[in-house]
């Protein structure tokens, strides 16, 4: 989870991915990263570039902030604007962020000219993005809760619908620390003191982010 900077939601990618295609003998292979910072981003090019040293291209495009603020592309020896910029958009059409993906050309001795290279380093890109998991970041907070073993059997449940959990410990008591949409979290709150009359009530830890995976 990163820390909050009172942004709206937005979405990223939660594993890496890797997918691969053919088009005109020429392979294609996309992978997609998730990354929080641009030393991040460039150590998984690096791996790749060096896993594919033997490779006719290692494109890539990247995006880094909840806005995309920090964001880079190259086409890696393709001609100009055939590789990475269309990547980045696909990137954009998508609406991630925080992500890099390389996409890795191996020719197979048949010109694609201009149009076939868009298409094809655009399609990569894309199959490689959705393949890696898209998550919605919704602002959140966490929280923690103690409770005796006998009302945590009561309401467990609400943990596990109303947020994401990120410990629990059963020791003396039972203690959990949970993932709350910001939006949701005085509801939330005010739903365990009902159901425990009272006598359980939750403090906020820390804001950032909690992720949320899309239905396809």
């Amino acid at each position: 989870m990163q820390d909050s900077i009172g942004i709206s939601e937005y979405k990223t990618v939660s594993q890496m991915s890797e997918i691969e295609i053919i088009i005109s003998k020429s392979r294609f292979i996309g992978r997609c990263f998730p990354c929080v910072n641009e030393d991040e981003a460039l150590s998984a090019l690096d791996a790749i570039r060096k896993k594919h040293w033997d490779a006719s291209h290692n494109c890539f495009a990247y995006s880094i902030g909840s806005r995309g603020e920090r964001a880079r592309f190259s086409d890696d020896g393709e001609p100009s604007g055939t590789a990475g910029a269309p990547m980045m958009d696909a990137l954009k059409n998508i609406g991630v962020t925080d992500l890099i993906c390389v996409v890795t050309r191996y020719f197979g001795g048949i010109l694609l000219g201009a149009g076939g290279l868009v298409r094809a380093y655009s399609r990569c890109c894309s199959e490689a993005v959705k393949a890696a998991s898209i998550v919605t970041m919704l602002p959140s907070e966490l929280c923690s809760f103690e409770l005796p073993y006998s009302t945590w059997a009561k309401i467990s449940d609400m943990f596990y619908k109303g947020g994401v959990i990120e410990s629990t410990d059963f020791t003396d008591l039972v203690r959990v620390k949970v993932w709350v949409a910001t939006k949701q979290r005085s509801e939330f709150f005010h739903e365990i003191i009902d159901r425990t009359d009272g006598t359980i009530n939750g403090v906020v830890l820390k804001s950032g982010y909690m992720p949320i995976k899309e239905i396809k």
